[in-house]
C-alpha cells in the first residue's frame, strides 16, 4: 500500500499512524521534538474517545494509570455547588460513562510501545517540517536539516502553529481570547479541604473563576489571568503561591509541581484538505481548554480520517476526504468551538442576575432526566458523532 507521512506525534498523529498501521499501511511519524513530548496539556478523555480507543487495547491501561470521574461539577465559589453532572446517565450510550482524567502523554507512549515492533512503521525525531509541495503522485516534505521525505499523502498533526498549515498557505481564521490561561499543578488534597468537591470542578466567580482537574496524582489549577501580566512575572513563584492563596487560603506554603502559562486561541482552519494533505487535530482547529473539548475533538478527526483515507488507499474515489472535511469542521465550527465559548461566557459572567439565571437553567437540566442526558450527549461529543452521518 502507499506510504503515509504524519507531521506529529500528539494524540491526533499517533492514533491516525495506529489506525493506518493496523490496516497495513506504511507509516512514517515525522515529530521535530527529540522525543515523544510530556509536557501538561490535555488530561481529559470523553466518553466517545475512549470507545473508539478500546479498538488498540489501551484504556484498561489509561483507566489503571488515571482517575474515573463519573461525576464533574459547576460551583459558586462562595456558595458552592450549584450543579452536579452525573454522566452515569449516559451508560446506554456508550461502554465509558465518566470522563476519564489521564494525561495525553501516557496515550501516545502506549500507541508508540504498539507500535514499535511493527515493520512499517517508522518514528524520526527531530524532524522540523520547513516547507511541503505536491504533485498528482505524491508529497514531499522538506525537513529543516535538509532532507526531503516523500510519501503519497501526508496528515498535517503538527499542532496550533503548524507547519504543513502554513505551507500550504491555509488560513487559520478566528480570535485570540484576552486571557491568558495559567495552569499549576499541586499535590494539595483539594478534595480534602473543600467540601463535597468533584474530581472535575469549574467554580464561578465575578471577580475571578477557576477550574480545578484532579488526576491520580496531583490537581491541576487553571487560572485566567489578564494580558498586561507578562509570563515572566505571572509564572514567578510568589506571584503563583499569591494566585493559589487566594484561590483557596491553608497558611503554609503550596507544592507547585508544574507551571505554564499559555495564550487561547479560537480558530479554525479554512480548509481541511488540500490535494493530497490533510489537517487534524489542532493544526486544524483550537479552542479555548474548557471543557476538553480540543484534544478529543482532534482524536475524533483522526479516526474519521484515517477510515476515509484507508478506503481511498483500497480504490475509493479520493473526493471522499472531502467528506472529511465537510463533516469534521462542521463539528468544530459548530460544535467544539460554539461549546467552548458558552463554557468561557458562563465562567466570566459577572451580572448578577444573569448569572443567577444561568444557575438555575443548570440546577432544571440536571433535575429533568431528559434533559439531563440530553446536555451531557452533546457536552461529550457523543451527539456531534451521530449528527456526522447527516453531514454528505
Amino acid at each position: 500500500m502507499d506510504h503515509i507521512l504524519i507531521a506529529g506525534a500528539g494524540p491526533v498523529g499517533m492514533v491516525a499512524a495506529s489506525c493506518l498501521a493496523d490496516a497495513g499501511v506504511r507509516v512514517t511519524i515525522l515529530e521535530q521534538s527529540p522525543d515523544l513530548p510530556d509536557d501538561l496539556r490535555a488530561s481529559t478523555f470523553h466518553p466517545p474517545t475512549l470507545d473508539m480507543l478500546e479498538r488498540f487495547g489501551v484504556v484498561p491501561a489509561m483507566i489503571e494509570q488515571g482517575l474515573v470521574c463519573r461525576q464533574w461539577q459547576v460551583r459558586d465559589r462562595a456558595r458552592g455547588v450549584i450543579a452536579t453532572y452525573d454522566l452515569g446517565v449516559l451508560r446506554d450510550d456508550t461502554n465509558h460513562p465518566y470522563r476519564l482524567q489521564c494525561e495525553q502523554w501516557r496515550l501516545t507512549r502506549m500507541l508508540r510501545d504498539r507500535l514499535a515492533t511493527n515493520p512499517d512503521v517508522t518514528f524520526c525525531y527531530g524532524a522540523t517540517v520547513a516547507g511541503v509541495t505536491q504533485d498528482g503522485d505524491g508529497v514531499d516534505v522538506a525537513l529543516e536539516d535538509g532532507e526531503v521525505v516523500r510519501g503519497a499523502w501526508l496528515i498535517g498533526a503538527d499542532g496550533a502553529r503548524s507547519a504543513v498549515r502554513k505551507a500550504l498557505g491555509v488560513a487559520f481564521e478566528g480570535m485570540t481570547i484576552p486571557e491568558v490561561f495559567l495552569t499549576l499543578s499541586t499535590s494539595f488534597r483539594f478534595e480534602q479541604a473543600i467540601p463535597d468537591l468533584a474530581n472535575i470542578a469549574y467554580i464561578s466567580d465575578p471577580d475571578e473563576w477557576f477550574v480545578l482537574l484532579r488526576t491520580a496524582g496531583l490537581w491541576r489549577l487553571l487560572l485566567p489571568t489578564q494580558p498586561s501580566e507578562t509570563e515572566e512575572g505571572m509564572l514567578r513563584a510568589q506571584r503563583i503561591e499569591e494566585r493559589m492563596q487566594g484561590v483557596l487560603p491553608t497558611g503554609v506554603p503550596y507544592d507547585v509541581r508544574h507551571r505554564t502559562a499559555y495564550r487561547v486561541h479560537e480558530r479554525v482552519a479554512e480548509k481541511y484538505v488540500v490535494g493530497r494533505v490533510m489537517l487534524a487535530g489542532d493544526a486544524a482547529h483550537v479552542n479555548n481548554p474548557l471543557g476538553g473539548m480540543g484534544m478529543n475533538g482532534g482524536v475524533h478527526d483522526a479516526f474519521n480520517l484515517a477510515a476515509k483515507l484507508i478506503e481511498v488507499l483500497r480504490g475509493a474515489d479520493a473526493a471522499l476526504l472531502g467528506r472529511y472535511e465537510r463533516q469534521r469542521r462542521k463539528v468544530a465550527v459548530e460544535v467544539v468551538q460554539q461549546q467552548a465559548l458558552r463554557n468561557r461566557a458562563n465562567m466570566n459572567n459577572r451580572d448578577p442576575v444573569k448569572r443567577e439565571a444561568a444557575f438555575a437553567e443548570m440546577r432544571a437540566t440536571v433535575s429533568n432526566p431528559r434533559k439531563h442526558r440530553e446536555f451531557l450527549l452533546r457536552g461529550s461529543l457523543i451527539q456531534s458523532l451521530r449528527d456526522l452521518e447527516n453531514v454528505a
